[in-house]
């Protein structure tokens, strides 16, 4: 169990989740970063005491300095305080919940620095998870997924000496809000419709992702890189209740799966507390008022996003950062209502038409497809 932390993107669903484990563990947070919520940074500030704040633009940095100048704590902004908060000597873990490639540099940074990195942001291991991977072996950094289904599949696997022995990974899947629609009737969908997700309180962009089940495409790539299996060796399953996490099939025909409730807190949880389960405070799976649990195969021509990052998976190189930037820019867009939810996919394949794909790239090359993604995906809709 790690006894201080930092915390990359503490004013989201998983920062917040992230303080609530922190305090139940008492683990210590030495480090804070947020985008711009300057009212909660403030707060949580006042309550963690860390030694280091960040956020991103300087005016915020000013008006929290003003805001915490009775306190013993550093204010620092824009990419080098996120770095600094990743790469502090007194953290031995930080906690990635920074949505999108922003975390790309930090988490770099901390793994760098040889911190456990308890991984809440999976478009940084879609865009360069070979790189990260390696980095990550180079500098003896510990790599530890946050995400419900990637926590699962980590647990089950800690009973397997030998990788060889996986057969299939079997990313499990709510389905969404729009479940059993057409992808005529999903195109048509308002965002409050989008966001109103059947098991899981999470971050708008998030949210969105699953309902287009582009969050579960990211899940399959994230998959594949993290634990070094091929795309054939990824799978995914509708499962409706979200109770199953994920599971692990072996080649002797065994199959572990990792049950909870869908709490973000447990994985969180084990992820600070491995190789140690930390006792939790939350009510237990209850078996006996469990709803029937059923499966049923993903519906790729209703929800495309999906069939896009499987065919990227399979593809590799920059294809996946082309994906991933696309998709945030065409999410930005359906959240200010600038565009349908059904023209996220065509702005997504879009791009994946118009950016060539480097198939061994360097940071800079995978840097270069994400703007040139962006820059696609605003001039389409210009």
């Amino acid at each position: 169990m790690v006894q201080t932390i930092s915390l990359l993107g503490s004013t989201g669903s998983i920062g917040r989740q992230t303080l609530d484990v922190c305090r139940e563990q008492g683990i210590r947070v030495a480090a804070l970063t947020a985008r711009n919520s300057i009212d909660l940074l403030e707060q949580q500030a006042r309550e963690f005491r860390p030694q280091l704040v960040a956020v991103n633009e300087l005016e915020a940095a000013l008006e929290l300095a003003k805001r915490l100048a009775g306190l013993d704590v550093e204010i620092a902004y824009g990419l080098d305080g996120l770095r600094r908060a990743a790469s502090l000597p007194e953290s031995e873990a930080v906690v990635t919940a920074v949505v999108g490639t922003a975390a790309l540099w930090p988490t770099m940074a901390a793994i760098e620095a040889g911190k456990r990195v308890a991984f809440a942001n999976k478009e940084t291991l879609v865009c360069a998870g070979e790189l990260v991977m390696d980095a990550a072996k180079r500098y003896g950094a510990e790599i530890i997924p946050v995400d419900s289904e990637h926590s699962a599949i980590f647990q089950c696997l800690q009973g397997s000496r030998d990788r060889g022995e996986i057969k299939k990974l079997i990313l499990t899947c709510s389905g969404g809000p729009f479940f059993g629609l057409s992808r005529e009737e999903v195109g048509k969908k308002t965002k409050a419709d989008a966001l109103r997700h059947p098991n899981w309180a999470m971050g708008e962009k998030i949210t969105i992702d699953c309902a287009t089940l582009m969050n579960k495409g990211l899940e399959f790539i994230e998959a594949m890189r993290l634990f070094r299996v091929t795309p054939d060796q990824v799978s995914v399953v509708i499962h409706r209740q979200s109770i199953i996490h994920s599971m692990v099939e072996f080649r002797d025909g065994a199959v572990l799966a990792q049950m909870g409730t869908p709490d973000m807190r447990l994985p969180i949880r084990y992820a600070l507390t491995y190789p140690d389960r930390g006792a939790s405070q939350l009510p237990p799976l209850d078996l006996l008022s469990c709803p029937p649990l059923t499966f049923a195969p993903p519906d790729l021509e209703a929800f495309p996003c999906l069939r896009m990052a499987m065919d990227c998976a399979r593809t590799g190189g920059s294809s996946c950062a082309v994906l991933n930037a696309a998709n945030e820019e065409a999410v930005d867009l359906f959240c200010r209502e600038e565009i349908t939810l059904g023209q996220i996919p065509d702005l997504v394949a879009r791009a994946l038409d118009a950016v060539p794909c480097v198939s061994r790239p360097a940071m800079e090359e995978i840097l270069d497809a994400d703007r040139r993604a962006r820059e696609c995906v605003k001039e389409a809709v210009k």
